[in-house]
């Protein structure tokens, strides 16, 4: 498994959420996605999804569709992806 982590500042959560809600990592091939959000800012989003294939995660990190969605959806600055490989799972 391939653990994908977006974290990114979003200018207003609820807008934010309905366009995440048409564009997520689970319609793009992950097996999970879960949605976390800064306990002392609610505006800070980290996404953490699975994916079983590196090559569906880079395909999705990389289509243009999501970039442009993310800037529909009110988030500010550069978003930073981080790529993981699951090693254990206790």
């Amino acid at each position: 498994m391939f653990v994908l982590a977006i974290n990114h500042p979003v200018a207003d959560y609820d807008k934010w959420k309905a366009a995440y809600d048409a564009m997520t990592p689970i319609s793009r091939g992950a097996q999970f996605a879960r949605v976390n959000r800064a306990v002392d800012d609610p505006n800070l989003i980290t996404v953490v999804s699975g994916f079983e294939s590196l090559d569906t995660l880079n395909s999705f990190v990389s289509d243009p569709a999501l970039k442009a969605a993310m800037v529909e959806a009110g988030v500010v600055g550069e978003p930073r992806f981080e790529i993981y490989e699951e090693v254990e799972v206790i």
